[in-house]
């Protein structure tokens, strides 16, 4: 699961991360859309292998232990690189932080307990429905309840009609972070407007960190002390957040936001994949075909957004004209 930076401009499936990207006609084109493409798809492997990486590491620290980890690393590392001023701010931009903070720290926490209960593939597939139904609700155009049946049809089936092969309690939870996803996206928005670079971005993580590390003591204890332990918990922090936020950062200064959020579009994929290469889960026929329709349906939600955005700028711009 990927969270992303604190400049963000929301988008259908996922997130649009750091500065404001290229536009799609800058110099480079299609020859230099490659190497941005390559690094949002790194990101996405990135993020999801170190989801798999997060579930071996259960067994040893629990749920609630590996998130502190993660969440701890992430900020320090966040914080040195960024250095973000502490003064200067108003009660607004602390309350925002702070709600992004204890967004970001919900949307991890939950995530972890789904994935420590049901295959990683579906956890994630779950979970874009929370940007998926975030976008549907904005955008107020007759099409995308096309994509939210494409999407609703595709948990029908990952739940094959019931959810009877999997745990509910870990479909709850996966759910769960999806609504924290869309309120993630909110906040990182409403931060991104408020602090400068990324320097909202890691006080929320922070935030996050702070609040996460009573329930990861009182979890796990002095098993997050374990030299194993503390080691595997700093990997699963660089490879789900700091290498995908540099890796993404660096792509959005020269791709789309449209393309990077058809991109993130891949999450569940990526994520399935890294499940069956490390984790060993396999999945159904159905499974997949459930999979290929949730990202079938925040592909077209992204489309569609995409699509009103370009009508209404050439409306104001022959206006103007």
């Amino acid at each position: 699961m990927t969270t992303p930076s604190a400049a963000t401009s929301s988008t259908a499936s996922g997130q649009a991360h750091g500065p404001a990207p290229a536009r799609a006609g800058a110099p480079g084109g299609r020859r230099g859309a490659l190497g941005p493409v390559g690094l949002v798809l790194a990101g996405g492997v990135s993020v999801q292998f170190g989801g798999a990486l997060a579930v071996t590491l259960m067994p040893r620290a629990g749920a609630l232990g590996v998130v502190t980890l993660r969440l701890l690393v992430a900020a320090l590392v966040l914080m040195v690189l960024c250095r973000p001023r502490l003064r200067g701010h108003s009660r607004t931009d602390w309350g925002t932080v702070i709600v992004f903070g204890i967004a970001m720290a919900a949307m991890n926490g939950l995530f972890y307990q789904s994935v420590a209960r049901i295959p990683l593939g579906p956890a994630v597939t779950l979970e874009v429905l929370g940007p998926l139904t975030l976008s549907v609700l904005a955008s107020r155009r007759a099409v995308n309840l096309v994509w939210a049946a494409l999407a609703l049809t595709g948990v029908f089936l990952l739940g094959g009609g019931g959810f009877s092969g999997l745990d509910p309690l870990g479909v709850a939870f996966a759910l769960g972070a999806g609504a924290m996803w869309a309120a993630y996206i909110v906040f990182s928005a409403r931060t991104g407007r408020r602090f400068p670079q990324a320097d909202g971005l890691a006080l929320a993580m922070a935030v996050a960190a702070v609040l996460f590390l009573p329930l990861g003591v009182l979890e796990s204890g002095t098993k997050l002390l374990d030299p194993t332990v503390l080691a595997l918990g700093a990997a699963v922090a660089v490879l789900s957040s700091v290498l995908p936020y540099t890796l993404e950062l660096l792509a959005l200064r020269r791709l789309p936001a449209s393309t990077f959020a058809i991109l993130m579009s891949l999450e569940p994929a990526l994520a399935a994949t890294a499940g069956f290469l490390v984790l060993d889960q396999a999945l159904a026929a159905t499974e997949a075909a459930a999979i290929a329709l949730v990202i079938a349906a925040s592909m077209g939600a992204v489309r569609t957004q995409v699509g009103r955005r370009r009508r209404v700028g050439a409306g104001a711009n022959l206006t103007k004209d």
